[in-house]
C-alpha cells in the first residue's frame, strides 16, 4: 500500500484515482479527473462515473464532503482528522517521508570532483562537488544504494611539476616557470616527503566540511598498470606512431590515442578504459560521471568504451553542468591554479558561510 497518506486516501476513493491539489481552493482540499481518464474503459458516461466516486468517498470517514465539478471533475473536501493524521505520518517518517520511490532500486556510484591533488580544493572544483552530491542524495532519497568515489591522477607530467614547484619552494629557489604558485606551497614545503598525501588530506577535509563524504579514492596510477590486459580487448589501430581506439565506430564523436607516439606513454583516456571495466565490475547497476561543460566533446567516449568492451552503455550516464563565474565587488574573477590566482574552497565557506556556498555552486 503507498506509504504518504493522500496516495492511501486516492486508493480508497477508488482504483485508477490519483488526487492533486487545486488551484482554487473552492474546488476542495484535493480533486481528480479519473472520470474522465476512466470513463472510457469502463463504458460509462464521466459525470456518471463521477457520481460513483462521489459516493464511494462521501462513505469515507476522512472525507467531510465531496461533489462534482463540470463534466466529471470530483472534488473532495477533507477533515481535520485525516490533516492531523497527515500530519502526524510525516512528523513519525522524519527525513523519509516523500521518499524510496525508486522501482527497482539500483546499486549506483558517483564518480565527482576527482580533481587533481595539486592544491587545496578550489570552488571551481566545489561546485562539481556541489552538483554531484545533490544528485547522490536524491538517488539515495529514491531508494538507490548510491556510492560516491574521488578519482585522482597522483603520476604525469602535471603532478611532476607539482611536486617540483614544492622541492623548489623547500629550497628557497625561484618556482619553475611552468610550475605551481600560492602560499600554499610554503605549508606544503615545511612538510616532509611527498607532498600529495597531504594535499589530498586537506582535500578530503575541505569537502567533508562542504559536507560531501566520499566512500571510495581511486588512483590513475595504479589503474594505468592493467592496461594491458585491456588493449588486446578494444578496437584499436596505429597512426602516426600512436595507438588509437576506433570510438567513433562506437558512438563517440571521434577516435581517440590511448598511447602516445611520444615515449609510448598512456594517456588519460587510455586510464577512462581501466577506471570505466573497474567501475562496472564492482557490481554497480549504474556509474555516473560528473563532469563540467568543457567535457562536452567527450560525453560519448565512456558509452562507446561500454559498447567496444561488451557491456550495457545504458550503465553509463554523464551529467554535464555548465560553469560558472565568481564576481567580487563587481569584478569578475579569473581564476588558474597554476598562476596561483584562485579562490579555495575553504576561504569562500569562510566568507559567506557553508549553505549559501552549496547553494551558488
Amino acid at each position: 500500500m503507498p506509504a504518504d497518506p493522500v496516495s492511501r486516501l486516492a486508493e480508497r476513493v477508488g482504483a485508477g484515482v490519483t488526487l492533486e491539489r487545486p488551484g482554487d481552493p473552492e474546488h476542495g482540499d484535493y480533486a481528480t479527473n479519473a472520470a474522465l481518464k476512466l470513463a472510457g474503459a469502463r463504458r460509462q458516461a464521466p459525470r456518471e462515473l463521477a457520481a460513483e466516486l462521489v459516493e464511494t468517498a462521501q462513505s469515507l470517514t476522512e472525507v467531510e464532503r465531496a461533489e462534482i465539478a463540470g463534466p466529471g471533475f470530483v472534488n473532495l473536501f477533507l477533515t481535520d482528522t485525516w490533516f492531523a493524521g497527515a500530519l502526524r505520518a510525516i512528523l513519525d517518517s522524519g527525513e523519509s517521508f516523500g521518499g524510496g520511490w525508486a522501482e527497482p532500486k539500483q546499486r549506483i556510484q558517483v564518480e565527482m570532483v576527482s580533481a587533481n591533488p595539486t592544491g587545496p580544493i578550489t570552488v571551481a572544483s566545489a561546485r562539481n562537488g556541489a552538483y554531484g552530491d545533490s544528485v547522490a542524495r536524491l538517488l539515495a532519497f529514491a531508494g538507490h544504494e548510491v556510492e560516491r568515489e574521488y578519482y585522482y591522477n597522483d603520476a604525469g607530467a602535471q603532478m611532476d611539476r607539482f611536486r617540483e614547484s614544492v622541492e623548489a619552494a623547500r629550497r628557497g629557489e625561484e618556482l619553475p616557470e611552468d610550475g605551481y604558485r600560492g602560499d600554499y606551497l610554503n605549508d606544503l614545503a615545511a612538510l616532509p616527503g611527498d607532498p600529495v598525501p597531504a594535499t589530498l588530506q586537506r582535500i578530503e577535509t575541505s569537502l567533508e566540511r562542504f559536507r560531501i563524504h566520499f566512500d571510495s579514492w581511486v588512483r590513475q596510477s595504479e589503474l594505468e598498470q592493467r592496461l594491458p590486459e585491456f588493449l588486446p580487448r578494444l578496437d584499436t589501430y596505429e597512426k602516426d606512431g600512436a595507438l588509437w581506439a576506433r570510438s567513433s565506430a562506437y558512438g563517440d564523436e571521434e577516435d581517440r590515442v590511448l598511447i602516445r607516439s611520444d615515449g609510448g606513454t598512456p594517456t588519460y583516456r587510455a586510464a577512462d578504459v581501466v577506471y570505466l571495466v573497474d567501475k562496472l565490475d564492482r557490481g554497480f547497476d549504474r556509474a555516473i560521471y560528473v563532469l563540467g561543460a568543457d567535457h562536452h566533446g567527450t560525453r560519448n567516449w565512456y558509452a562507446a568504451i561500454a559498447r567496444m568492451l561488451g557491456y550495457d552503455p545504458e550503465r553509463v550516464e554523464v551529467l554535464l553542468y555548465q560553469l560558472v563565474h565568481l564576481t567580487k565587488g563587481g569584478e569578475t574573477s579569473k581564476m588558474s591554479k597554476r598562476r596561483g590566482d584562485v579562490v579555495f574552497l575553504d576561504d569562500f565557506v569562510d566568507e559567506i558561510g557553508l549553505d549559501a556556498a552549496r547553494w551558488y555552486l
